[in-house]
């Protein structure tokens, strides 16, 4: 086992939480798990800052700590929400800590948020600490105490090393020596006796049960090595046991003995619950010591209350509690010598001596001394009370019959039923006996009615018994006490008188005061649908009466019992005491009092019926009496002449007497009935009185207690307040802090804000003036344009027209004969010559330019892939630019293209000019008609050569204006070449 400085402490303290919701449903409870060991804070309110202030710790040994932390196991923290209806758990989220991080340094509390929160918009988190204590336990603590052992004979008995004298065991005589036998030969008696035990419930929460089944209590201590233990008992409040004495004989001299008892630690005395000690005290054996008189003459005696105080980890602070109300227990120990035994037993109330035997006896016997100098309360026999709960202290206790008293109440003898406490039953099918017939003479001599009416019961009908008990009113809404009695009827059940709840008790506000003779029973016969019918439709009304000695009742309100509930409930079976099978339901609910103008709800009542079907009834018809104080009536006598003159001496029959004897049995089981129904209503009186009295000191006892912890409480909070005014202090300081910042931050703003204003109006500006300069070139672009487009328009004209004048002339060459040309030739082809040197000069020059305009369309083409890669900002201007540049390059191309136009048709016109005003063979015109094909031929060469490069720069595609130009073209010069 390690030492104490190894054993630590891992101490979690959950303080407070903030940022939850709130919910009145639901409580919030904290679990915290380590090393497969849950611990988990008390259910407090769902709000917005809960308070929890609970600290879970976990016990381990420095060597475990070193391993956890090695292995990095965590302390996870689990918040769970907790339906306060149904007890149903919501886990809201969960918190990690590291326990490599936990020091035995005290570190101020971190706030850890919730992970996977259930309220995600709130982030709730809780204010934790963590912090590693040493857990210096003392040794008593440790201690494990030894379930208390039947009692049919002494404990072995082991020697007690006691340093330099020992107690030797001497068997055979049933003493221990201590010291030489020869020296040490006198004979002394040490004695220790448990008397009583006080204030023992302020050992165990007021969470705990007090007087829980089957767990018992007892004292426990070691007396030279002999394990003693006390006559268990099972209330804490009052600890009911026989005050018990326990000597073991020695056998030394006085001085030696003396010393021997100095070398002694205390004597240790634990209060026991089965296995684990609950609390102790200490008791020194200083006082034997100290006292000088002769132990021949005057035995030495230690007694008094000693205080018992709890393991360190369940110590309160005992310090502020009061004298009275710390748990103790009465000791007495006394040293004698054995000659003296006789004036002891005088000096003890005159008891009986204790005998010594000179043969083997046991060395610690345990005896009952005839009465302890402490007054002790003997205990009075405590019968188990009906497990009904008295909630309020202001409550009287009345006799009452819970649920089970009822059902036995009315399964008991069904010929006789039981009255609601002396309140008379309705008249019943087993009330009415059926006698044999009797003729009219001995009507005469009886006082049986014989016109009596009858009452017709059905073959098919059932005999049932209904009971109702009326437990309990609570949450009264009136300004005054109310002297409550109850009152109902239900004539269904064959009584039309009201049935009333007696004596009256006090209603109060807050209270739940519990109604004294409730129960009552009722037996009828009725067919099954009949009573379904009943129940559903007729309700049974409770009213509510206030009782006042001077005036009249008042009705304060009414209740209506739906025996509805009843009939859906669940069926069980039951035995009648013949044997037979039954069913009986029940139904127990609480339900509101409405006032009598039914305008709001006066009180709640709490009510249990039963219904009971014993099955179909025997007897067919049933005769009742006119009074309900007369005899019961018998059946009509069959009427017949010549039956009284057989019959004279109708009292000498066999019927009559069998009758009579059955009136006289009926009347002593009635009597035995009622006897036993009052030995019953007694018993359950005197249980419930002594469970009151009980319960009334568990009160008390727990109402001090909770007195000392509430001022206990008292004090904390004031510590709270104090703290809590420095906090706001603090948070004052801060708050003003903030705002200063708040201020400085706001000016910061500002300025940024008019500074952000004062560019971007500057910046607007700018634009504004870029998109008038644009608007300007853009104006200027479509002006030139439009030139651009009319020059076309006017090109386009004269070429048409030109080409008519040359499918004209080519025409009227045609029609002129061949001789005229053909003295031309010869000149036509030196002309030629000179052409084609001229064509192949123009030919270069073209091919020069279209080089340069290739590289152009080039660079073109490389600028708008570099204007691409800019800022999307400039985009559109980009574009813009593209656009321009592309129409003047069009306008360029489509200028160049119409002065190469204009220099061609020059050419052909004045080399038409020059053919007019030749006359030439018709050779002569087929050369020239050839010499315009070729050079038709030449044109369609070159604009496809156009076409194809401007194509292939990547620039313009097939949809461009110019493409779409240089393709009408092409097709009009091969059209015209066809021709």
């Amino acid at each position: 086992m390690a030492s104490k400085s190894e054993q630590l402490l891992i101490v979690v303290s959950i303080l407070e939480g903030r940022q939850f919701p709130r919910s009145p449903r639901h409580t919030l409870v904290v679990e915290a798990r380590f090393d497969g060991e849950t611990l988990a804070t008390d259910p407090i309110e769902h709000k917005e800052q809960p308070q929890f202030c609970t600290e879970l710790a976990w016990e381990l040994d420095r060597k475990t700590l070193h391993q956890h932390r090695l292995q990095r196991t965590p302390i996870k923290l689990q918040c769970y929400a907790v339906d306060s209806s149904t007890s149903a758990r919501e886990c809201v989220g969960y918190i990690i800590l590291d326990l490599r991080s936990v020091q035995e340094i005290k570190q101020a509390p971190k706030w850890h948020p919730l992970l996977s929160s259930k309220y995600t918009k709130l982030k709730p988190a809780l204010l934790i600490s963590v912090i590693l204590e040493n857990d210096n336990k003392p040794a008593d603590e440790q201690f494990k105490a030894k379930k208390a052992p039947p009692r049919p004979g002494s404990p072995t008995l082991v020697p007690l090393d006691s340093g330099k004298l020992t107690a030797v065991l001497n068997e055979e005589e049933g003493f221990h020596q201590i010291g030489p036998e020869d020296v040490c030969a006198d004979m002394f008696v040490l004695s220790v006796t448990v008397a009583f035990a006080t204030k023992l419930e302020q050992l165990i929460s007021s969470s705990t049960k007090l007087s829980s089944e089957g767990s018992e209590f007892f004292f426990y201590y070691t007396l030279l090595g002999n394990d003693v233990t006390s006559e268990p008992f099972q209330n804490l409040l009052s600890p009911n046991f026989e005050p018990e004495r326990a000597s073991v004989r020695i056998r030394s001299n006085e001085r030696v003995l003396r010393l021997f008892l100095s070398q002694q630690p205390c004597l240790q005395i634990h209060l026991c619950c089965g296995n684990q000690s609950l609390s102790s005290t200490d008791v020194s054996l200083n006082g034997l010591i100290k006292s000088s008189a002769d132990l021949t003459k005057h035995p030495a005696t230690i007694e008094g209350a000693f205080i018992l105080l709890p393991p360190n980890r369940l110590k309160p602070s005992l310090q502020t509690v009061p004298l009275d109300l710390q748990p103790t227990v009465g000791i007495s120990v006394t040293l004698r010598a054995e000659d003296a035994n006789n004036q002891l037993d005088v000096a003890v109330d005159n008891g009986p001596k204790t005998p010594v035997k000179k043969g083997p006896v046991p060395a610690a016997r345990h005896e009952r001394p005839p009465e302890e100098p402490r007054g002790l309360m003997t205990p009075s026999p405590v019968r188990k009370s009906p497990d009904r709960p008295l909630r309020s202290p202001a409550v009287s206790p009345e006799p009452q019959h819970s649920e089970s008293e009822a059902e036995s109440l009315c399964s008991d003898d069904r010929q006789a039923p039981p009255t609601a406490h002396g309140r008379q039953a309705p008249p019943t099918i087993h009330d009415v006996p059926v006698v044999p017939d009797v003729t009219e003479g001995d009507v005469a001599d009886s006082s049986v009615s014989v016109s009596a009416p009858k009452i017709s019961i059905p073959a098919s009908a059932h005999h049932y018994c209904f009971s109702l008990d009326l437990r309990s009113v609570r949450d009264l809404r009136t300004s005054f006490p109310v002297n409550c009695v109850l009152r109902y009827a239900y004539q269904f059940f064959g009584s039309a008188a009201p049935i009333m709840t007696s004596p009256a008790v006090e209603v109060k506000k807050n209270t739940e005061v519990f109604l004294p003779q409730s129960y009552c029973a009722f037996d009828f016969a009725a067919l099954p649908n009949q009573l379904q019918d009943t129940f559903l439709r007729v309700p049974l009304v409770v009213e509510m009466w206030h009782r006042e000695p001077s005036s009249g009742d008042v009705m304060l309100g009414s209740v209506s019992v739906q025996l509805s509930r009843l009939l859906s409930s669940e069926k069980t079976r039951f035995l009648d005491p013949s044997g037979r099978q039954h069913w009986r339901q029940s139904c127990s609910e609480r339900i509101p009092i409405m006032k009598a103008d039914g305008s709001e709800k006066l009180a709640e009542l709490c009510y249990v019926s039963v219904l009971e079907d014993l099955g179909l009834v025997k007897a067919q018809d049933i005769l009742v009496s006119e009074s309900s104080q007369g005899p019961p009536a018998a059946l009509a006598p069959p009427q017949g002449p010549g039956l009284a003159e057989t019959v004279t001496r109708p009292r000498e029959t066999l019927e009559y007497k069998a009758a009579l004897e059955l009136e006289m049995w009926k009347e002593m089981q009635e009597d035995l009935f009622d006897n036993q129904l009052k030995q019953k209503e007694l018993s359950h009186m005197q249980a419930l009185a002594e469970e009151w009295r009980k319960r009334d000191h568990q009160r008390e006892a727990l109402i001090k207690k909770k007195e000392m912890e509430y001022n206990l409480l008292e004090e904390q909070l004031q510590k709270t307040l104090s703290d809590l005014e420095k906090r706001e202090k603090a948070l004052a300081h801060a708050e003003m802090e903030t705002q200063r910042l708040q201020r400085e931050m706001r000016t910061e703003h500002e300025f940024s804000v008019r500074e952000l204003q004062d560019s971007g109006r500057r910046l607007r500006e700018d634009c504004a003036h870029q998109v008038e300069l644009e608007r300007s070139k853009v104006k200027q672009l479509e002006d030139q344009l439009a030139q651009q487009r009319q020059q076309i328009q006017e090109a386009e004209n004269k070429y048409r027209q030109l080409e008519k004048e040359f499918l004209l002339y080519r025409d009227q060459q045609n029609v002129r004969p061949e001789i005229r040309l053909q003295s031309e030739i010869n000149l036509l082809t030196l002309e030629k010559v000179e052409l084609e040197r001229k064509l192949e000069s123009a030919t270069k020059s073209k091919l020069h330019y279209k080089q340069q305009w290739g590289r152009a369309l080039k660079e073109l083409a490389r600028f708008k892939q570099r204007e691409q890669e800019n800022a999307m900002t400039r985009l559109k201007k980009q574009q813009q630019e593209l656009e321009h540049m592309r129409l003047r390059y069009l306008a360029a191309e489509e200028k160049e293209a119409v002065k190469s136009e204009k220099h061609e048709l020059q050419d052909i016109r004045n080399e038409l000019n020059r053919l007019k005003q030749q006359e030439e063979p018709r050779g002569w015109r087929d050369a020239a008609h050839a010499c315009a094909n070729e050079s038709a031929d030449e044109h369609v060469t070159r604009l496809l050569e156009e076409r194809d490069t401007l194509l292939r720069t990547g620039v313009y595609t097939h949809d461009d204006r110019i493409i779409s130009e240089l393709d009408r073209q092409i097709q009009q010069a091969m059209s015209g070449r066809n021709t």
